[in-house]
């Protein structure tokens, strides 16, 4: 047993560690948007567009940083990744006025699709192969972790301390994260085989767009309600912002367990499990329409919401993963990039939506919308899965 294998678990934690201050980056902004658009005097969906800025910056830098650090020591990518990251939330929290804090929040987006495909890489790299599945599922932990206890906590603290303060602390996590990698990650770790602009031959196939579609318009809808989940526990449920602090983290429980729910039923059908839990959450989203007047009939609908939205994301990934075999480094960042092009969609949508005159109610009928969409593009998919066969044999 070599020295790394001996040291595993600090690798892992410390890319869990970064995977935490990544995560709690990007939704924290959701809890604390009364806050900042109050002290930057801009409107609700106009703060909206922060969460739809950062997702941007997502989906625009994870191919073009993947790009740039695929000939890197993997190592050296990381941390420059996390420096990148820090830096993004210490502008955020220095921002003088909306503008700056947009494109601060851009910058530390740059970092998030490259460090996760690549961290994912790694972990795997790490283990044996039959441990490999297990590996990245302990990285992204840090993930799920950060909706539980990273969110709900940022937001406390930015509602007792100034949302300031929360651009502090996770600079602090972040920083926290570079010295973990710095101190535990493997420095000779092997670099992909196949050249990633090789990769791009495999955006050929209209299967793997449609793919990257379902992922963008299955996010979307839960960002279309999700980005205004404060104004809306607050203005239409009556709950005290303490209490959405409270309430987010009934959110990320059901995260946690719809993204162990959704690898298993992947497992089992992957396309049959994808259209039911599309169809369960287009349903779900519907019933916040109603439900969010009730304060107990609220929580338990967002429970169960956040159950369904990350059951999402495991027969998401695996799916564009599999119609991309041949270039899977290049499949992985994408996909992460297409989440986050559905997370600006649906911030982008639910902000038309409240421009326009509509109650905060509306957005969950919105939301639904662009689950249904998704639905139909994945029935359209395995529909082409169907025919593919038959036409080989003519």
């Amino acid at each position: 047993m070599n020295a790394a294998s001996k040291s595993l678990p600090l690798p892992l934690i410390a890319l869990a560690l970064a995977a935490f201050g990544i995560g709690t980056a990007e939704f924290v902004i959701m809890g604390l948007l009364p806050e900042v658009a109050a002290d930057l005097r801009v409107s609700i969906p106009s703060a909206g567009l922060l969460v739809t800025g950062y997702a941007l910056g997502v989906a625009i830098g994870a191919p073009i940083l993947a790009i740039v650090t695929a000939g890197m020591p993997r190592k050296l990518a990381l941390m420059g990744l996390m420096g990148l990251f820090i830096l993004g939330n210490v502008l955020s929290a220095l921002a003088p006025g909306y503008g700056w804090l947009l494109s601060a929040r851009v910058v530390a987006a740059f970092c998030h699709g490259a460090f996760f495909g690549i961290g994912s890489v790694v972990a795997a790299s790490l283990v044996p192969a039959n441990r490999q599945a297990q590996a990245i599922a302990l990285m992204f932990t840090g993930l799920t972790l950060a909706n539980v206890l990273g969110v709900p906590a940022g937001t406390a603290l930015g509602q007792a301390a100034g949302w300031r303060a929360t651009f502090w602390a996770v600079s602090a996590i972040g920083v926290l994260a570079f010295a973990a990698v710095a101190a535990f990650v493997p420095a000779k770790l092997p670099l992909p085989k196949t050249h990633l602009m090789h990769e791009f031959a495999v955006l050929r196939k209209p299967q793997v767009w449609i793919a990257l579609g379902m992922t963008v318009l299955g996010f979307g809808g839960v960002f279309t309600v999700f980005t205004y989940i404060a104004p809306i526990l607050e203005q239409v449920t009556k709950v005290s912002p303490h209490a959405v602090t409270g309430i987010l983290l009934l959110f990320g429980v059901g995260l946690t367990i719809g993204n162990t729910l959704g690898g298993k039923l992947a497992d089992w059908k992957l396309m049959p499990a994808l259209m039911g839990i599309l169809a369960a959450l287009a349903l779900v989203l519907l019933a916040f329409s109603y439900t969010s007047r009730m304060v107990v009939p609220a929580m338990v609908t967002v429970f169960v919401w956040g159950v369904f939205a990350f059951a999402t994301v495991p027969p998401l990934q695996m799916r564009v993963v599999a119609k991309a075999a041949e270039a899977p480094n290049l499949a992985s960042t994408l996909n992460i990039g297409a989440f986050n092009l559905g997370n600006a969609l649906g911030a982008w949508l639910g902000g038309v939506v409240i421009t326009q005159g509509a109650p905060l109610t509306a957005l969950p009928f919105a939301g639904a919308a662009v689950a249904l969409a998704g639905l139909a593009l994945t029935a359209l998919s395995a529909l082409m899965d169907r025919r593919a066969p038959q036409l080989a044999m003519a």
